[in-house]
């Protein structure tokens, strides 16, 4: 029998909301350089080497899934948080527009509820509090149940950041047993909902009455042209594949290379640590990879490809570091491996003209993954271009790897984040990266300038004046 709301979880929820409320009102006064202040402490306290690889390592080990020896190096994105924020005022006047006579006034959201997937219970509550704590906002943390107490170690430790510097403790607090029940209730107490998880939980939020930003879910597909330097596309490839064993959705899934060069990129992955699986050992993937309802299998999520192999039946080598299966021609909901896979494994296809690959881009995400991202390893700008007006996505990164780009790298200008909008194609309200600015409430005042009126003549061009029949 599925849990129910109790009333016990009714007053912890009034009860957590109205200490949050209370701490937001203890710094609404804050000046932007304690805001700052704030803010890095928050990040040094969670982010500092030996806090985060402490637990970055338990929440692999709380979770079963992840790469353990990897993830602790996540804890550079909060370092880009930080900087963006730094470079962003918050309070106050934040903007001026002498021309059209506007001024902007930002003001907190309110109280966040912030839903913590299971992949980052450490990474994403420092991510969202740097930003949040900037904007005067109090975040309640609703942590996914296998991670939930590498997010309460978390929060603590922000908690402790807080005192630090004389902020209120209780900006950031966490919910010690969640459940389905009480995480939505809380989404429907709290001003603004941020959702970063799967499909079901972006649900929620936007089912829950209140604003939110949500997700959408990846199947992130890069196009190599002839004109790429393969060995770097292939080290890229390999860099986003195997970042935390494959468990992000910005991870390489789904590789559409030109014929002319398909044997030579086959060969600059294998040097890079991949495997091409025969047939037969795709057909025991498949049926090891999702179950007979076709959602994917725990036991393959986010692991080295040596346990996907494991458990499907088969061995492959132990300095393999992902699989490859050919998947040409077979994109579409029966063929599973042309959806998102989450983990070491990707999907290679191959084309003959950019128009082929064009083709092949728009069928993937008519299958999944559609308003997420997509890649290019060409330097032809004409195939830049073709593929960046025909991809239903919201980001597209050119000869970088994927899983340590879109959300913001220190080689590129997109806005770092833990949470990736979809625009309209993933059923998001946003197309953004969800930074700061998306946590604030924004007040325009407006001064009356100089009439800015065009003629009608100027207004309507060639059709002025003419003679309508309808």
């Amino acid at each position: 029998m599925a849990k129910q709301l109790t009333e016990d979880d009714r007053q912890l929820t009034a009860d957590m909301i109205k200490r949050a409320r209370s701490a937001m009102a203890m710094i609404a006064d804050w000046s932007q350089t304690d805001l700052d202040r704030l803010s890095q402490a928050i990040a040094w306290f969670a982010g500092n080497e030996a806090t985060f690889t402490r637990l970055a390592h338990q929440g692999v080990d709380e979770s079963g899934i992840g790469d353990r020896e990897g993830r602790p190096a996540k804890r550079f994105k909060i370092q880009m948080v930080l900087r963006d924020v730094l470079r962003t005022p918050s309070t106050g006047v934040v903007e001026v527009d002498e021309t059209k006579g506007l001024v902007k006034y930002a003001k907190p959201a309110g109280v966040i509820a912030s839903l913590i997937p299971m992949t980052n219970p450490a990474m994403t509550p420092p991510v969202t509090g740097v930003s949040s704590a900037n904007a005067r906002n109090a975040v309640i943390f609703s942590p996914h149940p296998r991670t939930a107490k590498t997010t309460w170690d978390m929060t603590e430790v922000m908690r402790a950041a807080c005192r630090a510097v004389g902020a209120p403790e209780d900006l950031f607090q966490c919910v010690r047993h969640p459940s389905i029940p009480l995480t939505q209730h809380l989404m429907e107490e709290c001003d603004l909902t941020l959702a970063t998880g799967g499909k079901p939980m972006v649900k929620a939020a936007y089912s829950s009455g209140r604003p939110a930003y949500g997700v959408g879910a990846g199947n992130s597909s890069i196009v190599i042209d002839e004109t790429a330097d393969l060995d770097i596309a292939a080290q890229n490839t390999r860099i986003s594949k195997t970042s935390d064993f494959g468990s992000g959705c910005s991870a390489d899934g789904n590789i559409i290379i030109q014929k002319s060069v398909y044997d030579d990129m086959i060969k600059a992955l294998q040097a890079e640590g991949g495997y091409l699986c025969s047939q037969e050992e795709k057909v025991l993937l498949e049926a090891a990879m999702w179950d007979e309802k076709g959602n994917r299998t725990f036991p393959t999520i986010a692991c080295k490809p040596q346990q996907t192999a494991q458990v499907a039946g088969f061995k492959v080598p132990e300095d393999c570091k992902f699989l490859m299966v050919e998947n040409q021609g077979q994109i579409g909901p029966n063929y599973k491996f042309s959806k998102e896979k989450l983990t070491t494994l990707m999907a290679l296809y191959h084309f003959e003209t950019f128009d082929d690959a064009l083709d092949t881009v728009s069928q993937i995400y008519a299958t999944g993954g559609i308003g997420h991202s997509c890649g290019i390893y060409s330097h032809n700008d004409a195939n830049i271009d073709a593929l960046a007006r025909l991809a239903p996505v919201s980001r597209m990164m050119v000869r970088q790897p994927q899983s340590k780009a879109n959300a913001g790298a220190w080689t590129n200008g997109m806005p770092m984040t833990s949470s990736l909008g979809c625009g309209i194609w993933g059923g998001n309200i946003t197309n953004e990266n969800v930074t700061m600015k998306h946590m604030m409430n924004y007040t325009w005042v407006s001064r009356p300038i100089a009439e800015d009126r065009p003629s009608e003549a100027e207004l309507f061009g060639e059709f002025y004046g003419t003679e309508v029949t309808a």
